[in-house]
């Protein structure tokens, strides 16, 4: 059964449940709906980006007591109140996500607990909003003049909010934003040298989450119509995060999956544990913990990719987009100064790893920056491409001085790099990988992204994705996930990432590493190509002869400082470069 037909009759059962199912189970696909809400915005920052938060409950909480407040006091429509509930809860989100998206590793996760654990305090301390007991006698939501009144008439606006989530989520996923945002698990060093502002999509996926939750408290409070701080503590956001990874924390369709199985399995385990043990209690917690433990161990990816297996891929996925060549980001001429490197020196506490470095590269030239393990070569890409700055001494890029300016800035003006050891997104296709290179290339936003209006654009970014896939020799692996392939390939998918930006000057840090002979012939035919055309290129490689038959002029370093440079026959006859490499003049 193709995916379609799997999503049509899913469709089909959401919409005739109501109609045949008793007032329990209908209650119960309402909390479900509600859940899955606030999972599906854990998906998106926890599983997608790699931003672990425990305080979810708490923007339920901000989305239902801001409602429940204007709507009793102030007499104002629920609809209002949701607008209202999404500004307080966006506002709060963004200075919250200011202080804590700074932090990482555990220190992010316990700052989540530290703001949750706050809000829900909040919530019961404050008298206007009725403390621990509550608000009640909050009105019904009128729909077209309809009042939804109890469960089953609000069954059908629970689900049409999730499921437009739903989609809204799939399609930013699936857009220039979307590769921009699960770059961020994983590959943020390689997302901003390829001019990617990940600081700003850590904010939005924490504000779309915030979002998604608050939406839920909307709900939850008028479907209730009574609140208290109860459902908001932190054990209730440690459950969200629970149906998240359980439904498959990556998966967009993980979160309802996960909301449907947690949701019921208390349901049956809080009915079930008491008359089993003779007494009451919160015996589903253990049982909960102990699942946690061998869902980490044997389905780490959760419920869902197990589920997806049984379905065909979509023969679209892989279809390259017909489009129109992108406009060029550098125009190439003469052979204009593209890079000049001024004593640069680089220290990292009382290591001198380059010292008084100068070098520079003009417009079709390939220039090669060689020297023995351990010489400064890659230090020295660092500071040239802004991954570290220099300590001292300065960098012009196309005449302007880029020391200070981080990889994005540099990026931007038209610089791109591969990386020594392989920077890829493994579980993302090799088109996909290569399009997060042409991200400066497109404009289109979050908004265009959710709402599935930058098709346009995004046609055309795939098609220069597949085209610089192609170059590299590496069409046949178009639509494979990029950690499949071998080393030697890998590298191939960086360089064409690099391309795919259309930069003038590019940075290749050992790119012949790992490839057999044939490729490496491919490689460098490819390289002169480019430099025909006026590309810039600076080549850092262990492969002489690969070098010497590639290199218009080759950079010596030792010990992080420059030792010779000339034209590639001169380099191999000079003594200082024969000790360096021979360890004595032969």
């Amino acid at each position: 059964m193709t995916p379609r037909r799997v999503l049509a009759l899913f469709l089909c059962l959401v919409a005739l449940a109501p109609l045949v199912l008793s007032e329990f189970y209908v209650t119960l696909l309402n909390y479900i709906g509600l859940s899955a809400l606030v999972a599906l915005g854990l998906v998106l920052l926890t599983g997608v980006g790699g931003l672990t938060s425990f305080g979810q409950a708490a923007f339920v909480g901000l989305g239902a007591y801001t409602s429940a407040y204007l709507a009793t006091v102030f007499a104002l429509s629920p609809w209002l109140t949701l607008a209202a509930g999404m500004v307080v809860t966006a506002v709060v989100a963004l200075l919250l996500g200011w202080m804590t998206l700074r932090l990482s590793g555990h220190y992010l996760p316990l700052g989540t607990i530290a703001w949750g654990i706050s809000l829900y305090f909040l919530f019961g301390n404050l008298e206007f909003l009725g403390g621990h007991t509550g608000l009640g006698g909050i009105p019904v939501v009128s729909l077209l003049g309809f009042e939804l009144k109890d469960g089953r008439d609000f069954y059908f606006l629970i689900w049409v909010v999730l499921l437009g989530a739903v989609w809204l989520t799939q399609n930013l996923l699936d857009s220039r934003e979307g590769r921009a945002i699960r770059a961020l698990k994983g590959g943020v060093l390689m997302a901003e040298a390829m001019g990617v502002d990940t600081a700003r999509s850590k904010i939005v996926i924490f504000l779309i989450a915030a979002l998604f939750a608050s939406v839920s408290g909307w709900l939850y409070v008028h479907l209730q119509r009574f609140v208290n701080p109860t459902p908001f503590g932190l054990h209730i956001g440690i459950e969200y995060l629970f149906m998240a990874v359980v439904g498959g924390a990556a998966s967009v369709w993980g979160a309802v999956v996960g909301a449907g199985v947690i949701t019921v399995l208390k349901q049956w385990l809080q009915d079930l544990l008491p008359q089993l043990f003779g007494a009451s209690g919160n015996f589903e917690v253990i049982v909960f913990g102990v699942l946690m433990v061998v869902v980490l161990q044997r389905a780490r990816e959760g419920l869902w990719p197990m589920l997806s297996q049984w379905m065909p891929v979509h023969s679209s996925r892989r279809q390259v987009p017909i489009a129109d060549f992108l406009n060029k980001q550098c125009s190439f001429g003469g052979s204009e100064l593209i890079l000049e490197v001024r004593d640069v020196t680089k220290r990292f506490g009382g290591l001198m790893a380059n010292n008084q470095m100068s070098l520079s590269v003009r417009a079709g030239e390939v220039m090669a920056l060689i020297g023995p393990n351990g010489a400064g070569k890659s230090t020295m890409f660092n500071c040239i491409s802004g991954v570290d700055g220099p300590t001292s001494g300065d960098v012009f890029f196309r005449g302007v001085s880029i020391v200070g300016l981080d990889a994005r800035r540099i990026a931007r003006r038209g610089m791109s790099r591969t990386f020594q050891h392989v920077r890829l997104l493994p579980a993302m296709t090799v088109i996909e990988n290569v399009a997060i290179g042409a991200h400066l290339r497109g404009h289109r936003g979050i908004t265009a992204s959710m709402l599935h209006l930058e098709r346009a654009e995004e046609n055309s970014l795939l098609a220069e994705a597949a085209r610089q896939v192609e170059r590299v020799g590496l069409k046949d692996f178009m639509f494979e996930a990029a950690g499949s392939l071998a080393l030697g390939q890998q590298r191939l998918l960086e360089v064409a990432r690099a391309l795919a930006s259309n930069p003038c000057l590019l940075l290749l840090d050992e790119p012949a590493a790992g490839l057999r002979y044939l490729e490496k012939q491919a490689l460098a035919e490819l390289l002169r190509r480019l430099r025909d055309d006026g590309m810039a290129i600076l080549l850092v490689e262990h492969d002489m002869d690969f070098v010497m038959g590639l290199a218009d002029r080759v950079v010596v370093m030792e010990f992080g400082e420059k030792i010779a440079e000339g034209l590639p026959e001169e380099v191999q006859r000079n003594p200082a470069v024969l000790q360096a490499y021979l360890g004595g003049v032969a």
